[in-house]
């Protein structure tokens, strides 16, 4: 049952005085129904014995109806609960689609947030892609250039080796071996003066 609310007061002789009577604490709640911010109240005054079935949406009463028979005010009671229920069903639905569409947009902010960090991901793995396979290409340059400077280098290496071996050889044998001769002999000169003390003729 709402509590009194006197900025909202109801024109309504009969609400007006339901209100009267919760105000001074005449009345017992005997049975009240919500259904979203509609509700229904079965009340009863003790004093006189008369039942007040109470319909209201909010703080305000909307509809009242006073009987002095119990049947009649369950009866009655019955019948404003169901129809809070149907009148609520508006309500429970838009707040549920509201419920919805916010946790939608709340996916949504999720998946792009996912979405991006992925597109950072294979951007960034790309790129990474790209930069090994660039020094693989630099690597592969640089190993053809190695093995030829390394062919290079082992063949000079032997010819090294083979011109060492022959000199060593050349040290340690103990023949002596001379070169043929004139082979570095200077020839004597020679010259169309006559010698001197040779008579012309």
């Amino acid at each position: 049952m709402p509590a009194s609310d006197d900025s909202q007061a109801p024109s309504s002789n009969t609400v007006a005085n339901l209100q009267r009577l919760i105000d001074s604490n005449q009345l017992t709640e005997l049975r009240t129904t919500y259904n979203a911010t509609y509700g229904a109240s079965l009340l009863f005054q003790t004093s006189k014995l008369s039942y007040y079935v109470a319909l209201f949406h909010g703080k305000q009463f909307w509809r009242v109806i006073q009987t002095d028979s119990y049947e009649t005010a369950e009866s009655i009671y019955r019948s404003f609960a169901e129809q809070t229920r149907q009148l609520a069903q508006v309500d429970i639905d838009t707040t549920r689609l509201h419920a919805g569409n916010a946790y939608a947009e709340h996916l949504i902010a999720l998946n792009k947030e996912h979405l991006q960090n992925l597109q950072q991901d294979a951007s960034y793995q790309q790129q990474q892609a790209q930069q090994v396979a660039t020094a693989q290409q630099q690597a592969k340059q640089q190993a053809v250039t190695l093995s030829a400077d390394l062919n290079s280098t082992s063949s000079q290496l032997d010819a090294m080796k083979q011109r060492i071996r022959e000199l060593e050889k050349q040290q340690t044998d103990p023949a002596l071996v001379l070169p043929a001769p004139g082979a570095n002999a200077t020839p004597a000169p020679t010259s169309s003066t006559p010698a001197s003390g040779t008579p012309s003729p």
